[in-house]
């Protein structure tokens, strides 16, 4: 499927802020082959038939046989190996074939996030940086379930800052083995793991540690390996998470993975796939509760008639539906770049594992992009659900109960939100800085702008589109400006104003999506034509015309944060221009794409 989606001209990660993408270089969600579907309805009906009937046995589950009984399960239809080459019994399907498991997947609460820690960052650090004989020997294992797997980087003192972790590694004297001490915390599948993922720093004969982590494979039969009782938890009651312990664990030499002092660089880039398959994940959640609600409003009557007709009741499903659009076309797009640059790689030699690697990399901010975006999106779906269902929805004897507390972690999951917005700027300037991405001319070119007389004699662009396009070409000369003049006033000590920084990742991630969507309906409408996708441009322009105004908010909140006088009031008035749009009904806007997904009685776009 990658292959045939190569852009004609290869978009680097986070340069979607200073170039204008074509509808033909994206993918769309409408594109995933019969074979792609159809592993995604084994996935659903997979969630039907063993795990929605068993969401209340799962959370009050006092022990792991449950969930392991059906991670068993999982791995006999293969869904514990579709990311794992077929040379070690998986299946070595494209990156977007795993987002698309994990979103379907996504909807089963408590089960998801064991599958997730499984098949995610309990297996792939070995696909990614094990050798051969690692690999031929727990990656089959790990596909076909035999063994479940963990990953132990959290520690007491050390979250989001994870290369400050105290677990040492000492070699032992005959030099055949490490031997581990140290405490892990939040350990998802913790309580029935065969196999852990260790970070631990190792230190000389001295006990001096090494600067960086190293990670390790650690077999549960080692020994010297103890664990608490499982957390109690807000949500995601069903999953087993621990703390752990490493007491003398005696690790032999060749479990190493990758080099010495590659544990960080192994973690980082073992998030990133993490935060872009987490987006996946909460749009599965999310789809089920919309699903749920709709149901639900087109069921209960009051004052002799549905509540799903009115009007408060189709603002919020609008809502709903249209912001699920924009982050599945989001994270759709940013996951098929991901794939498109594998294959690039490959086919000039880089090997696979290494290509995987590398695309990951360069997609980083993409990923935390869509992290932040789909963990809120959910946590807003899941909100507007309770409020849907009224009095019901705050009864744990409803849907909606389970999904508004499991819905909470995605915003700490994979890095905080709050650490994202910071990376995803961060990152934008590290690559400005390295000369790898071209913010400087952009942004100069932006700032001369605000100075100049507007052009209001200039001719309009023509075609279906045109307005939405200008929108987000103006967007993305808002966050332009705001971001060059941050960097201007504070220079090396912007990374102080955590307060100014979000305010700017906020403007990027409102402009990516925003994009996302309409580059996705473009070009459906290309294919199908504009009659065939009118619900669709419907979203796509409530999701547009609504990122308008929050990448205002956002950029007025930076902007009076550092700037004064003549500088303030020329800047407000750039961001007063770069944020304008034709006024448009979107009352009616929302009642229109309300009222079909309520014909329908579910999320269910034309023609799915």
């Amino acid at each position: 499927m990658a292959s045939e989606q190569v852009t004609q001209k290869a978009i680097r990660g986070g340069e979607f802020i200073i170039r204008e993408s074509e509808a033909s270089e994206v993918f769309i969600p409408e594109e995933f082959s019969e074979e792609q579907l159809m592993i995604a309805q084994t996935c659903t009906d997979f969630l039907k038939a063993e795990i929605w009937p068993r969401l209340d046995e799962l959370d009050s589950a006092k022990s792991p046989e449950l969930i392991t009984a059906l991670m068993d399960k999982a791995g006999e239809l293969g869904l514990l190996g579709i990311a794992v080459p077929e040379e070690y019994g998986g299946f070595g399907m494209s990156f977007n074939t795993s987002m698309l498991v994990t979103e379907r997947t996504g909807a089963g609460h408590s089960f998801s996030v064991a599958l997730s820690a499984h098949t995610g960052i309990g297996t792939l650090p070995i696909v990614y940086y094990g050798n051969e004989a690692q690999k031929s020997k727990y990656l089959p294992r790990l596909a076909s379930g035999e063994w479940k797997s963990a990953y132990c980087l959290t520690e007491p003192d050390s979250g989001s800052d994870a290369n400050s972790g105290k677990t040492r590694a000492v070699l032992s004297a005959d030099g055949g083995h490490y031997v581990i001490n140290g405490q892990k915390m939040w350990i998802t599948n913790g309580g029935f793991a065969d196999l852990f993922i260790v970070f631990a720093k190792i230190a000389d004969e001295n006990g001096k540690p090494d600067k960086n982590l190293s990670a390790f494979i650690v077999e549960k039969t080692f020994g010297g390996i103890t664990m608490n009782e499982p957390e109690h938890k807000m949500g995601i009651k069903g999953s087993d998470t621990r703390q752990i312990f490493f007491n003398d664990c005696h690790v032999p030499v060749e479990n190493l993975l990758s080099e010495r002092g590659n544990g960080f660089k192994i973690a980082v880039n073992i998030l990133n796939i993490g935060r872009i398959k987490l987006a996946a994940a909460a749009l599965g959640g999310a789809k089920k509760v919309l699903d749920e609600a709709i149901g639900y409003a087109n069921e209960r009557k009051q004052f002799g008639v549905s509540i799903a007709s009115f009007g408060a009741i189709k603002y919020k499903i609008a809502e709903m539906a249209a912001r699920i659009f924009a982050s599945e076309s989001a994270a759709y797009r940013a996951g098929q770049d991901i794939d498109n640059l594998i294959e690039t790689l490959k086919a000039s030699g880089v090997p696979d594992a290494e290509a995987k690697l590398k695309a990951l990399e360069e997609f980083a901010i993409e990923c935390a992009v869509m992290k932040v975006h789909g963990s809120e999106v959910l946590d807003y779906v899941a909100d507007e659900g309770v409020q849907i269902y009224g009095g019901m929805g705050y009864s744990a004897d409803a849907p909606m109960d389970r999904a508004y507390r499991d819905s909470r972690i995605n915003r700490i999951f994979e890095g905080t939100n709050e650490i994202n917005r910071l990376l995803t700027v961060d990152m934008l300037l590290k690559r400005a800085m390295k000369g790898q991405l071209d913010l400087m001319g952009p942004a100069l070119a932006v700032s001369k702008e605000i100075l100049s007389i507007p052009n209001f004699g200039a001719e309009e662009e023509e075609g279906l589109f045109a307005a939405e396009k200008k929108i987000i070409r103006n967007l993305k000369k808002a966050v332009l400006m705001v971001s060059g003049a941050a960097v201007q006033k504070f220079m090396a000590s912007l990374s102080d104003e955590q307060e100014v920084i979000m305010d700017i990742a906020d403007m990027g991630i409102e402009v990516y999506v925003a994009e996302s969507v309409l580059l996705r309906v473009e070009k459906l409408t290309g294919k199908l034509g504009a009659d065939a996708v009118q619900i669709q441009r419907d979203m796509a322009r409530l999701y547009i015309y609504e990122a308008v105004e929050r990448v205002g908010k956002s950029g007025k909140s930076a902007i009076t944060s550092f700037a004064e006088t003549d500088e303030l009031r020329v800047m407000l008035m750039g961001l007063k221009r770069f944020t304008k749009a034709d006024p448009v009904n979107l009352k009616n806007l929302r009642r229109k794409i309300a009222e079909y997904f309520i014909n329908e009685n579910q999320y269910l776009l034309p023609g799915r």
